[in-house]
């Protein structure tokens, strides 16, 4: 049995204390790939640093997470594209639009969005989408742009019924996380009704982490707690979760 975080973001300094322990820790709970997203500028160096230590275990990503973006967007953009002509990189994220704490940049999110969803294209590589309180603004710009270049994962889903059919329509897969554990999310009732198939599993650690750890900071050993809370929804193995989420993350990110 296997599993794989396809998001997480060990090299916050929320890990500097213990990070290889905790790394060995999600090995020893059957999780053997750990998927970084980037956020900015700041963080491509601790994350690049953390693939060549781990080189079989972790994979990164690019791209400018939604709440980065403020005016200079588009210094931000022109670094993430240097990247992705020197390096290899397993898609493109974690980018999409946030607006939840704040709209000021919401027209820079949407541009920033809609050119992340370019570059995707240009360099073949699918995108991992952080939609918060931003659904009908991202899927207007999704719309747009699709094409049977696009592909990817709306990462921390949650999402309707209608959302996550539309997602699914579009090719793309649903990142499940600590929130399907949360006991009034309701998102238990969206799960039941989105084939297998269509998931990928998730920690988004340190962040969102599961019941029965939740309050404490999340890490991607933790990823058994939501394969466990999927399998009781599904009435299906824990194995059997494994084994699809992990084909369609190998799939998806060509791993």
């Amino acid at each position: 049995m296997q599993f794989i975080d396809t998001h997480t973001h060990l090299y916050l300094p929320e890990f500097d204390q213990d990070r290889d322990q905790v790394i060995k820790n999600a090995m020893d709970h059957n999780v053997q790939k750990m998927l970084l997203p980037n956020v900015d500028s700041t963080t491509i160096n601790p994350l690049m640093d953390l693939v060549k230590k781990y080189p079989s275990n972790c994979f990164s990503m690019m791209g400018v997470h939604p709440t980065s973006v403020r005016v200079d967007y588009e210094k931000e953009l022109d670094i993430v594209e240097s990247w992705l002509k020197k390096e290899k990189f397993i898609a493109i994220g974690e980018i999409g639009m946030d607006l939840y704490w704040d709209k000021t940049f919401q027209k820079q999110q949407e541009e920033v969005f809609r050119r992340q969803l370019n570059l995707a294209k240009k360099y073949n590589l699918p995108v991992v989408i952080h939609a918060r309180e931003s659904f009908d603004e991202i899927f207007k710009i999704v719309d747009v742009e699709m094409d049977d270049r696009l592909t990817g994962v709306f990462h921390a889903f949650t999402g309707d019924n209608n959302q996550a059919a539309q997602i699914v329509h579009w090719g793309f897969k649903i990142g499940i996380g600590g929130i399907i554990t949360f006991k009034n999310a309701g998102l238990d009732k969206v799960v039941r009704n989105i084939d297998i198939n269509h998931i990928v599993l998730e920690t988004d650690s340190p962040y969102l982490t599961p019941v029965p750890k939740r309050g404490k900071r999340n890490q991607s050993a933790y990823v058994h707690y939501i394969a466990e809370k999927i399998a009781l929804i599904k009435e299906i193995s824990i194995e059997k979760v494994a084994n699809i989420t992990t084909d369609n993350a190998k799939q998806l990110f060509k791993l």
